[in-house]
């Protein structure tokens, strides 16, 4: 699913134009991506949460030459599925 079938589907379900819920879907991803970038965790009750995760800087391989690298530190955004959305999926 993307995010423009997400939107139609939350259209269809509360009677609101497609233009309308692709707008709320876009500002909810971008809320999300906005306090991520700010270093915050973001919590969704029933859904999980979205939890910037420190990568350090480590040795690596270049996979096409074999020779070592070094592999930058970085950011990574992490999710953990709530109990419930773990229990679907595992039903």
């Amino acid at each position: 699913m993307n995010n423009s079938e997400l939107a139609d589907v939350i259209a269809a379900d509360h009677g609101l134009a497609k233009t309308d819920a692709r707008k709320i879907v876009d500002a909810v991803f971008d809320a999300i991506g906005n306090a991520a970038a700010k270093g915050e965790e973001v919590s969704l009750n029933g859904f999980g949460k979205f939890k910037v995760k420190d990568s350090p800087e480590r040795e690596g391989r270049n996979p096409r030459t074999g020779d070592a690298m070094t592999i930058k530190a970085s950011k990574k955004l992490g999710f953990t599925a709530a109990k419930g959305v773990k229990d679907k999926l595992n039903a």
